[in-house]
């Protein structure tokens, strides 16, 4: 699988308003055939910081940067931006989570 996060750092003006700005890109995503999971999460640290972790089956990238969605999506998203988004994208094995062995419950 294609695996990702992305770190986005919004103007503060734009931050308690930035999830209602991807919520269509979101969910388009998220009906996607090749997507895993996209999943936003806001920092505790800096409200201003939004960290999204993203996963595509094994060659179901592309039609994903691609879509009609994702261009717009990224133009939505650029003018509220404070700065070029971090990103960390690999390719690795497996199609879901794993457990966290050392936190296991019963």
């Amino acid at each position: 699988m294609i695996f990702m996060v992305v770190k986005l750092k919004v103007k503060p003006e734009h931050a308690d308003g930035f999830m209602d700005l991807v919520g269509d890109y979101t969910r388009a995503t998220r009906a996607e055939e090749g997507n895993l999971w996209f999943e936003w999460s806001r920092s505790v640290e800096d409200p201003n910081e939004f960290v999204l972790v993203e996963a595509y089956r094994d060659g179901t990238y592309e039609a994903h940067a691609t879509s009609g969605h994702f261009a717009t999506g990224l133009e939505a998203m650029q003018s509220v931006l404070a700065s070029t988004p971090k990103i960390i994208s690999r390719q690795v094995e497996g199609d879901d989570w794993d457990e966290a062995g050392a936190l296991q419950t019963d």
